[in-house]
Order: structure tokens, then sequence, then C-alpha cells
């Protein structure tokens, strides 16, 4: 029986979509356990932080968070979940406040662990080894977004030097191939009009549990079957490795009604020798194919690039290889991360650290790059119809959406267009870098 006196609870989610799956789907346990959700800018009986530790500022973000929760209720439970609490789980436990800590396996069962905690005991730290972690639990978000997130993988086998993921999520792992069609058609039937495959490495996908490294099924599968699903209306694809991207996905992709024509492909560096150093897949020239093979049969594709700046022995030629190379490239935006040391990686050791104040120069060089990608790739997008799905936020009375090729576009606000596909005329750039649309029926 529920305890009254801690009845509300409130999520915070750091990091990729991914966590913002699992997040939703504990919500989903807890108010089955008879808990009721509110926002975390709320008065909360519970506060879940599910964290994220890609990146040093994401181990910070979370004592943030923490406080932020405490300031709404000092007499809170204050629960951490995700990589950050798998990966240091006592040094979470000294943050003033905490109460809970629970690694990648037990998180799943937070249930369990909160019915009878109470406040200013000592901190449970509940942490399996990494090694455990071996089993797939299926997560897709529900209510928090128009579109929902659908896990489909977990884990990586993978062994880049400066990455903690495998060390916070374990080995790859995937769900059953009926699972996911069953929860693709849960998630339309609620509504919902697209669906974002996610995992850490979908392109993985087909391992199964317990170690087991034979493929039940490819990724290519995975999507030709969710292709055959009537109730779907669109679905994205989220990061892929270029070396798992292959032209048999890009030629069904092309053909597709359901998948949209965007894809995100980490590239990290464009420098051969830092690739190498870095142990990725590939080598430039596969990046290079692999883009180029995407605009040869979607003429109008989305195409977003991973990017990390400040890698040990990044000079300043190696970084301008990496800035040219992007460049010369026909991308539409670039997601960039600087480089911090994260202990337990082989990068930490390597010598020719870059000098932050460096690090954040470089960083800064490829935001502006960035712009002027998207800039460009918006106003190749005028004057074409597309189709939008419009969401739920009001700005100064205009509402926001994406193409199926992801460009943002705005219109006023109509409540009744919220969680629709509307095909709509691009029509030019706003102030703010968005496009402004308007009907197809007002465009002709």
């Amino acid at each position: 029986m529920l305890n009254e006196i801690r009845k509300s609870v409130a999520f915070h989610t750091i990091g990729c979509k991914l966590n913002f799956a699992e997040t939703s789907t504990i919500a989903r346990q807890l108010i089955e356990e008879g808990f009721v959700k509110v926002s975390f800018e709320e008065t909360a009986d519970v506060y879940i932080i599910n964290t994220c530790s890609v990146t040093d500022n994401a181990d910070k973000e979370c004592k943030t968070i923490v406080k932020r929760a405490l300031h709404l209720n000092p007499d809170a439970l204050i629960c951490i979940i995700g990589c950050y609490a798998q990966l240091k789980p006592h040094e979470i436990s000294k943050i003033d406040g905490v109460d809970l800590v629970l690694g990648a396996k037990e998180k799943f069962n937070i249930h369990k662990y909160i019915m009878d905690l109470k406040k200013d005991s000592e901190v449970k730290v509940h942490s399996c080894e990494v090694d455990q972690a071996d089993f797939f639990v299926g997560s897709y978000s529900i209510g928090d977004r128009t579109r929902a997130f659908l896990k489909v993988q977990d884990g990586c086998d993978y062994k880049c030097t400066y990455c903690t993921i495998p060390l916070a999520r374990g080995i790859s792992r995937s769900a059953e191939l009926e699972t996911i069609i069953k929860q693709a058609e849960e998630i339309s039937e609620k509504g919902i009009k697209e669906i974002v495959l996610t995992g850490v490495n979908i392109g993985d996908y087909g391992k199964g549990e317990f170690g087991n490294k034979k493929h039940q099924h490819t990724f290519l599968e995975l999507i030709q079957n969710l292709d055959r699903v009537e109730a779907i209306e669109r679905i994205r694809i989220s990061s892929i490795e270029p070396n798992l991207l292959k032209d048999e996905i890009i030629d069904y992709v092309a053909d597709s009604k359901i998948f949209v024509p965007h894809f995100h492909i980490p590239l990290q560096s464009g420098c051969d020798d830092l690739l190498k150093k870095m142990k990725r897949r590939y080598l430039t020239h596969l990046y290079d194919e692999r883009i180029h093979k995407i605009h040869s049969v979607i003429k109008d594709a989305c195409i977003g690039v991973d990017v990390i700046v400040g890698f040990p022995g990044e000079t300043e030629e190696k970084f301008l290889e990496t800035y040219n190379f992007l460049q010369n490239l026909p991308i539409s935006y670039l997601h960039v991360f600087t480089y911090s040391e994260r202990d337990n990686t082989e990068a930490v050791h390597m010598e020719d650290r870059v000098p932050y104040s460096e690090r954040k120069k470089r960083n800064k060089m490829l935001k502006i790059l960035s712009e002027k990608k998207r800039h460009a790739f918006y106003e190749s997008q005028l004057g074409k119809v597309k189709t939008v799905l419009w969401e739920h936020e009001n700005k100064n009375g205009m509402m926001y959406g994406y193409t199926e090729n992801y460009v943002r576009v705005s219109q006023p606000y109509n409540p009744k267009l919220i969680n629709q596909l509307e095909e709509v005329y691009l029509e030019k750039l706003d102030s703010f870098g968005n496009v402004l649309v308007r009907s197809t029926i007002a465009a002709y």
C-alpha cells in the first residue's frame, strides 16, 4: 500500500532521447503503483532525476537539479538514476539531499526502493556491476511531447576511447522485433503521429540479451517491418553510425512513405589520425560516401552531424581538417561537443591535451558553421511544399513544428492544429531563423 504522504512524483531528464523514453516508462510504472505524476516545477513528495554522463557538464547539471528540487520541497525524497548514477554512485551519494541512487539494472524497479524510503536516513545506493546490465527493458515516451521516442536497442560493444556509455549501459542488446511492432502500434493508437527510433547504437540492432552476439534481426529488417504497420504515420531514425548506415537502409528510406528523409550521423572528427585515436570504425572517405549516397537518392534530405572538439592531439592543423571537411559536406546542422576528460576511458591518459580556452574557441567556430549550414539548408527549402507536425508551444502567438525533413517552421497559433500533420508552403525565413509557412490551400 502506497504511503499517502509520498504520493506525488516529479521527473527531470538530462541527456538523450533514450533517457526520455526510459523516464516515461518508469513514470507509467509508478502511476500504476498509485503515484500521481506532477510537473518538476511543482511541489512533489518524490523527485526522480534521470542523469547523463556524456560530458562533465551533465554531472554538474545533476547537482543543480537536486538543489532546484530541494528548493521546491526540502522534505522531498531525491532519487538519482541513469548513466551518472551507474558510473559514480558514491560520488552522487555525497550530494546534499540525495536519498537514493540506482544503477543501470535497478532503475526499472525503483518502486520497490522508494516505498519505505525515509528522508534524512542514510543514503541508499544500489548499483550493479555494469556487466550485469545484459537484459533489455523496453521503453517508450508518451504524453510529454508531440512525438514518441521508442527504444529499440541499448548498450554498446564499441570501445571508443573517449566514451563512458559502455561503462554506464553495458553490452549491446535489443528488443524483440515483435515487441517493437506491438509498442509502435500502441503509440499510434494513442494518437501520436511520429515515432523516433532510439538507442545507444541503433544500427547494431538485433543482438540478443545476456551476451548473445548473434543478430536475430538486422536494422534493415526492423525498418522493413515497421514500414508495414498501417497505423504509423511517420518514423524518424535517430543517430546511426556511418559504418552501420548501409546503402540498403538509405535506399529503403528513400522509397518509404513512413520513414522521413532525416539522418543524424556521428562524425566526431574530420581528421583520420584522430578517428584512429578515437577508435572509431570508419575513416573520412566512408563518411563522405554516406553523405553523398543519401543526397543521390533523397534530394531534400536533412543530415545532422555530431562532432567533438579538443580531443587529445587535436592540433590547430587537425582541427582545420575537421572544419574544412565539414564546410565542404552537404550537411544541414551540427551538434558540437567539447571534449572533457572522463574517468576510466583510454583518452584520459593520452598526452597532448588541448587547452580549455582553445577547446571553447573551436566549439564556437563549429557552432557558427552549424548556423550557416542550417540557414543554407532552410533557404534551399523555400518555395517547396512539405508536411509539418505541429507542436503544443504557443510563443508570442506563434506555433512551431518540424517538417518531415526537419525544417523548423512557424505560423500564427491555432490550437486546432496541435499534434496534426498539415501540408504547408515554405514561404520565408523569420528573424529567429525559423521558416514561416502558410497552408497549401492559401498558397495556391
